[in-house]
């Protein structure tokens, strides 16, 4: 992707989240610059990698394929290991018209997905099979705003502003905007986007970004290259 789009991407969500009635941490307008000044005390945000998340998952469309997620807080793997302290994690997506944000799953992660506002969120849920790996034949249960529902293989649950599933790891599922765009916002445990994320097919999970212009604010992708 190239740095520009990157940079009119989250202008765009930046409006569109404020249009909700959210509004992101100080840190979210922070220059390169200011977060080259503050590492030291900005160190928890970095080693958390909380911030802009821009993918397009490294397929270079990321109009038909992608994803805006900007993480406010996220917890201590040590922390869930040993089941005490911050175990939890918390972001912001914007899922656009019917871009597809990819078939997978987590090994470690439970999460709510919130629709919080916007159009329709389509989720398309399969089960796995006893290794848990996808299974096309299998279905499973979730729960949307904790009451029980169980899904056949493919079904496309759609999930109207306010409504929420619970996904937990091995419910693989797909998603998008339908209608419109959708701000979402998820719930997690410790979240970990480097090794906890299982795609169906052979695909990356960060964008490769082409510096056609400085960056207005930086991704998560790019801390360790620009902060050491």
């Amino acid at each position: 992707m190239k740095r520009s789009r990157v940079n009119q991407i989250m202008a765009e969500a930046d409006e569109m989240i404020r249009q909700y009635g959210f509004v992101l941490p100080p840190f979210a307008y922070w220059t390169p610059e200011e977060f080259k000044a503050k590492r030291d005390v900005a160190r928890n945000v970095i080693t958390a990698r909380c911030g802009w998340d821009i993918t397009d998952y490294g397929d270079g469309r990321f109009d038909e394929m992608g994803l805006l997620l900007f993480t406010l807080r996220n917890g201590r793997l040590a922390d869930l290991q040993r089941g005490g302290g911050m175990c939890y994690a918390e972001k912001l997506l914007i899922s656009r018209q019917d871009q597809l944000s990819p078939m997978h799953t987590h090994v470690i992660k439970a999460e709510d997905i919130i629709n919080r506002g916007g159009a329709t969120l389509v989720i398309e849920l399969y089960g796995s099979d006893d290794d848990g790996n996808f299974a096309e034949d299998r279905g499973g249960t979730v729960y949307c705003d904790g009451i029980q529902r169980d899904f056949a293989a493919g079904e496309k649950l759609k999930l109207a502003p306010g409504e929420s599933v619970t996904l937990m790891p091995g419910d693989w599922h797909a998603f998008w905007g339908e209608g419109g765009d959708v701000l979402i916002g998820e719930v997690s445990t410790v979240n970990d986007d480097e090794t906890d994320n299982i795609f169906r097919a052979p695909i990356g999970r960060f964008a490769e970004i082409e510096e056609d212009e400085a960056p207005t604010h930086l991704l998560v992708s790019d801390y360790k290259t620009w902060l050491g």
